[in-house]
Parts: structure tokens; sequence; C-alpha cells
């Protein structure tokens, strides 16, 4: 929390002043390789658990904010498919379009005006130069306590950054965001249906906000077009879904991220989505079954197997959206016949994915324990014993993430105010 409270809210921050000084973090368990939010890049490098990393987080920071309205948001989505929208800075006043209008591209109309259009790959490539900047100088003076950079790498939009906290890993995939309070217009009639969240969470939980996230779709843009994500209402929703079916996700989640890697088409964003769509389809008191979750593995494999042979995956949010459109009918039956392999015998598969997990962290133990033989100190540290303090930091933090699979942690920050607890898992304060 410390360390990324002084490299965003401090350092980067007092850079050129462009970001938001009071600002909200969203930090989800689990990386954007994993699916956490839905961004499919071509430009992720491949890490790996154990070998490169051994926890692995997504941080959203907001690069502007609009929450000032108490109307649903209107974008301007004339150039965009579906999910996807441009971003004109006349939404916002004159002091934000001279701070970031070299983040935009330019487009003059007919009648003498010019619009800037806030553009993800420039904003992407400011934040990977100011974070550099600012990590340069964090190792020009370092100090006692801090984690130890291992990596800075820009994936496409993300920049990932992998620290050494003791002698644990932890990979943080940075997504440069536009936050927005509300709710957009064109995900409106979706609240107007029934949802298994009725009665359990209030409205205004769901709907307290949503992002654009540097994404664009398979014909758009990339300087131009974002991606709607509803990051923020999937943390709230994930509160009434049962343990047993959180535990057949994570089982499929499992086998389907080795499984239906290459050609890469179907991501553990697609799979959350059924699942939602499931629990929308589903009687509450068949979900509500604590030892069933044998069965909703199975129900989650046939619905993807549906999905595929359908070439169907509507967006939870935006049902219009067909989140498998894109897909080549080869592509597509090439992943159901792997998954039809899945189905005759999951529980071998599901093996196979544990000896996996079971590996990587055999590694990651093997490698601990180099280090502490070593002793080599941390470049980052004066030299001093930090390395017991960090150790009960990193692991406290695996194991809150570990007691609340599935869930994720937001982050407030406010410079103004110090005193307020900073990591919140759902509703509890840590």
């Amino acid at each position: 929390k410390d360390f990324f409270f002084s490299l965003f809210a401090g350092m980067v921050q007092k850079l050129d002043q462009k970001l938001p000084v009071a600002n909200e973090y969203l930090l989800l368990s689990g990386g954007v390789r994993e699916g956490v939010v839905d961004i499919d890049l071509d430009e992720l490098n491949v890490y790996a658990r154990g070998t490169d990393y051994d926890m692995d987080f997504t941080l959203l920071v907001p690069a502007l904010k609009l929450h000032d309205r108490n109307q649903p948001v209107t974008l301007d989505m004339r150039h965009s498919a579906l999910c996807h929208s441009w971003l004109s800075l006349r939404l916002f006043d004159e002091g934000t379009i001279s701070k970031w209008k070299d983040c935009c591209t330019i487009v003059d109309h007919i009648n003498g005006a010019t619009n800037y259009f806030f553009s993800p790959t420039k904003v992407a490539d400011w934040f990977y130069d100011s974070i550099s900047i600012v990590l340069s100088e964090i190792q020009k003076k370092p100090q006692r306590g801090m984690p130890k950079v291992e990596k800075v790498e820009k994936n496409g939009t993300i920049i990932s950054i992998i620290l050494g906290v003791g002698s644990s890993r932890m990979l943080y995939d940075i997504v440069p965001v536009v936050s927005f309070k509300g709710w957009p217009a064109v995900a409106q009639s979706w609240l107007m249906e029934n949802h298994f969240w009725d009665g359990k969470i209030t409205e205004e939980e769901v709907i307290s906000g949503f992002y654009l996230v540097p994404a664009c779709s398979y014909k758009g843009k990339k300087d131009n077009e974002w991606r709607l994500s509803f990051a923020r209402s999937e943390v709230q929703l994930k509160k009434c879904i049962s343990s047993s079916l959180m535990q057949a996700y994570q089982a499929c989640k499992a086998i389907i991220i080795k499984l239906l890697s290459r050609p890469k088409a179907i991501s553990p964003y697609h799979l959350r989505s059924m699942m939602l769509w499931a629990c929308d389809r589903l009687p509450a008191s068949y979900l509500a079954q604590e030892d069933y979750a044998a069965h909703f593995l199975l129900g989650l494999i046939d619905d993807l197997q549906h999905c595929l042979v359908n070439k169907m995956c509507p967006n939870y949010f935006i049902p219009q959206c067909n989140m498998l459109e894109h897909l080549s009918e080869e592509t597509v039956m090439l992943h159901a016949r792997k998954l039809s392999s899945v189905r005759s015998d999951p529980a071998e598969h599901l093996r196979t994915a544990i000896e996996h997990v079971k590996a990587a962290n055999r590694l990651t133990l093997e490698l601990q324990r180099r280090g502490s033989t070593t002793s080599i100190p941390s470049p980052q540290s004066d030299g001093g014993d930090t390395n017991q303090p960090d150790d009960r930091l990193a692991k406290k933090l695996q194991q809150l993430v570990t007691e609340n699979p599935g869930k994720s942690i937001s982050v407030f920050i406010n410079p103004d105010d110090v005193t307020r607890p900073h990591f919140r898992i759902d509703d509890k304060f840590f």
C-alpha cells in the first residue's frame, strides 16, 4: 500500500499534476493474464507463477474521473463496436483538456472546432514513462523496507511491475482507466431485468460506477477506442454467489487457462460472464446447495461448450454484445473438441491443473529457500534486517487472498487524510 501510495499519489502526481489528487484505485486479486478484467491484448508477455512471481494482482488507476453527474452517462459510441467507446475531453473542464491534450488524438471539424479524444495508447505511454522515471529515482535513493523492483515492462497498454517483498514476488498489472460514477446509458436496459442479486444487495451498490479500460475491439482504432469495464459492479455481485459455485468456477478456470490458451480465444472473463448468466437462469435454492460444487463444475463446462458451438457469449451487462463474434469457425470448433475431452474425464484434467499449481508452489519455496541461504540484501534496502517484517507482510497478504477467493480489494488513496483505512476486502477493512 505505502509503495503505490508514494508512487502514484506522490511522485507520479508531482511530475506534471495530471492524476487526480484524491483518487480511488481498485485492486483485484489475479493478473490481467488470468482474465480478471475484460482486456485481451496480444502484446502481453508470458509470465509464469513460480518462475516469475508468487502472487498476482491487477490495479486500476484512474487517470481521469467524472464523478459529478446524477444521470446516465452518455458516451460517444458512433465510431465503435458494442461495449467500446471513444472519449471526448469536451466532457471535462478546460484545465483537464490543457493537462491531457498531449495524450489525445485531434479531430478538426468542418465548423472549425477542435475535438480532443483521449487516447488509450498515448495515456499508456505516459503512464509507463512516468512510472519509469519515478522508479529510477526510487532506485537512486533506496529507503529501508521498500520493496525491490525486479521488473517493469510495458505490455501493450498495461504496465507490469514485479516487486520483491522479502522472499515473495508480487506481479502488479497497472491499468490506466477512466473512472465514472453512475451507469452508462448503453447498459440502462439491463437494470430493468430481474437478476439473482435482487434483494441481496442494493441497486446503488451494483451501479456505483464503471470504467473505460485501454482495450479496443478487434476491428477498432487502437489509438481512440476504450472498452467499458464493470469491474466495480462485479466485485459487488460476487458477494451473492455461493461458495460452492465459486469453487466450481475456480476449478473450471484452472482447467481452461492451460487447455484453451492456444490459440487465444477463451478467457476466464468469458467463464465469469457465463457464471453470472447461470445465476440469473437457475433457481437460487439449487445454486445454494453446499455440496454441489461437482455439479456446478460440469454445468460450467457444458455452458462453455454451448457458447463455443453456437459462437455466442453475451456480455452480462450489455447482452447485445457477443464476445465470441470475432472468432473463426475453426477456432471455436478446436476449443469445443478440447472441451469435450475435459467433459469426458473432468477429474483427470482437474488433477493435472492441481499438479501445475503444486509444481509452481514447490518452485517458489525452492527459490525462497535459496534466497534465505544466500542472504543477499535487497539493493533497495540499507542492508538492515528488513526481510523478516517484509515476509510477514507478504504472508499476511497471501493469507487474505487465500481466505477470500474470488473477492477483490479496494484501495482508497487520499493524501489529505492518511488516518483512514486504505485496504478493503468487500466490506471489511484491513
